[in-house]
């Protein structure tokens, strides 16, 4: 890298990789997003580490995997899971980019803990706060650098006001950095607008496949409990309509971004905390939606287009890449070189110019008491609690566990796997430890 661009970072929430243009999804609209991904890089094969969304965004923020960070499910918003300091013994990326001289701002989620307050490393904060949010709608408070409020309206837009008026005001003698996390995919489905949702009432959702089950625990749907079709029909509808409008809120930013001369200069990456079954497999939900947690294909697969100096045009690449990626590339975008330390990601800039040898042949992830190795073809979760293993041979989807059949793959899977996570953990983990820790929230799946 030459230089040191802008940095602008889309992060979505509950957003799956099966639920975009750019991924083959046949019925939403998009438009902005398939411009991004036609001036950049599609990564085909991005994952999240961890299924759920509090130790994602850490794991981005951080670098680190759930193990390093210690977050290791989502923070509910009552001030007994929210109010410790999760990241204050770590230093964030935008606190790295901060002190390298780039002028930093957040708008929208952050979940990491100490969402009313500004946090370290921003110059703007303008993050939800207060009681468990709506989402969509004008009851929604937030912390606007230290002062609480309820500014009204709908939130996809208030998000995507705050970033453009950060690009608006910024010093123009400072690169930026600037974080949007948007909330319109998470449940509650509803409330989007009816513009938007009048688009896919009549939709056949032939991209969601049928409710064939294909996981052998309790399937728990706690975010979505009803079962007609008709309230399917409507909250498939809305989900859609969430990405609508989330790419047009897209649009008004880039239109900013190139209005403004700032567009060829910026590194934008378009990305989301973890994937999300819309009843794939008869599941509502991500990791947290069944009892054991899950890490099936649709929980774990996230959008990931970058865009922006030095990135291809045009490009797709199907490296393995995750949020510990994502951390390194744009660290090292911004000048700097955090690969001196218990660092399991890669900056991705070699894998973007072409295929190429020397990268990992697995992608790794954790959820409390289960860890993941997944290759081109296979896929084996491991738990700690006295749980029977996984072990999927991809090639043949999800439904069936070959754990008894394929001893050798396993043995071999596991001993790898082991070895990864030897690599960056303090000591190896047992049950013990994990239903020792403090509760994250009251309804942790894999307790």
């Amino acid at each position: 890298m030459s230089g040191r661009p802008n940095i602008l970072v889309i992060f979505n929430d509950d957003h799956g990789q099966w639920a975009l243009p750019s991924y083959g999804n046949s019925e939403i609209h998009t438009p902005s997003v398939n411009a991004l991904a036609a001036h950049g890089a599609v990564m085909e094969n991005a994952f999240t580490p961890v299924p759920v969304c509090s130790p994602a965004r850490a794991s981005f923020m951080t670098g680190l995997l759930p193990t390093q960070h210690g977050l290791h499910d989502y923070l509910n918003s009552a001030d007994r899971f929210n109010g410790r300091a999760w990241m204050r013994d770590f230093t964030t990326l935008p606190e790295m980019l901060h002190s390298a001289g780039y002028h930093t701002g957040l708008s929208g989620k952050w979940h990491i803990g100490r969402d009313y307050e500004p946090q370290p490393g921003f110059d703007d904060w303008f993050a939800l706060a207060g009681d468990y949010p709506i989402y969509h709608r004008e009851a929604n408070r937030f912390c606007d650098n230290g002062t609480l409020r309820a500014p009204g309206g709908y939130l996809t837009q208030l998000i995507a006001d705050r970033t453009v008026a950060f690009l608006r005001d910024r010093p123009k003698d400072k690169p930026f950095f600037h974080f949007t996390g948007f909330y319109a995919t998470h449940s509650p489905w509803e409330d989007q607008p009816e513009r938007l949702v009048a688009l896919y009432r009549d939709a056949c959702f032939r991209d969601i496949p049928s409710a064939e089950r294909v996981f052998e625990g309790n399937i728990k749907n706690m975010e979505f409990p009803r079962a007609n079709e008709d309230s399917k029909r409507r909250a498939k509808a809305q989900y859609y309509a969430a990405v609508t409008a989330i790419d047009e809120a897209l649009g008004r930013i880039l239109d900013h971004l190139d209005a403004t001369g700032d567009l060829d200069n910026t590194l934008i990456v378009f990305t989301s905390d973890h994937g999300l079954c819309l009843d794939h497999h008869g599941i509502w939900g991500k990791g947290n939606a069944t009892s054991p947690q899950n890490m099936i294909e649709e929980s774990i697969r996230i959008p990931m287009i970058l865009a922006g100096p030095n990135v291809p045009a045009g490009s797709r690449s199907t490296a393995f890449a995750d949020h510990l990626d994502l951390f390194q590339t744009l660290a090292t975008a911004g000048g700097l070189n955090p690969q001196n330390g218990p660092y399991p990601g890669r900056a991705l800039w070699p894998v973007l110019q072409g295929p190429t040898a020397d990268w990992r042949d697995a992608q790794y992830g954790e959820y409390g008491t289960a860890r993941m190795i997944r290759t081109k073809t296979h896929k084996l979760i491991a738990r700690f609690e006295n749980r029977r293993d996984t072990l999927f041979d991809l090639r043949e989807g999800e439904a069936r566990n070959l754990i008894d059949e394929e001893p050798a793959i396993a043995w071999g899977l596991r001993s790898q796997l082991a070895a990864h996570f030897a690599q960056f953990e303090k000591r190896s983990p047992n049950v013990d430890e994990f239903f020792g820790e403090p509760m994250f929230n009251q309804f942790e799946a894999w307790r």
